[in-house]
């Protein structure tokens, strides 16, 4: 068994691979969200933002034709009953805000405001992740900085 290597970039680079990971380890399929959110029971949480996943995937309708966007609506629809029912239900939403909730294996408990900012000229988008002053979850996002 090999050792970790440290993630790469700068000192963001590396808060955000404590925080969910070093994505540039990780094979490049499951750096989507939408096959993390299906690849397990959808439970508490999760339901509500596999919705809203999907209906923002769905948001994306200005590329039908896309092959990518083809892909994984085929793929996960085979793999998943969850994925093909809210699929089915055809709602639209682009997401901008959200909270998530989640168990952090250092961090404990983490209650996080999710802003989601368009790249523009790019179908990226930014994920800034914050916390409610004084709260248990900045405290943790104060751990895994400092760690």
């Amino acid at each position: 068994m090999g050792a970790r290597r440290a993630p790469r970039g700068g000192p963001r680079a590396r808060r955000a691979a404590a925080l969910i990971g070093d994505l540039a380890e990780a094979a490049p399929e499951r750096r989507n969200t939408l096959r993390w959110l299906f690849s397990g029971p959808l439970e508490g949480d999760k339901r509500a933002l596999a919705r809203r996943c999907v209906a923002d995937l769905r948001a994306s309708g200005r590329y039908p034709e896309d092959p990518a966007v083809r892909e994984i609506v085929a793929e996960l629809s085979a793999a998943s009953p969850e994925f093909a029912a809210l699929w089915a239900a055809r709602e639209v939403e682009v997401q901008r805000t959200l909270t998530k909730r989640a168990v952090h294996p250092v961090a404990g408990e983490l209650e996080l405001d999710c802003e989601i900012l368009p790249v523009p000229g790019t179908d990226q988008r930014v994920v800034l992740y914050t916390a409610a002053p004084g709260s248990p979850s900045r405290r943790g996002l104060e751990l895994l900085r400092d760690g």
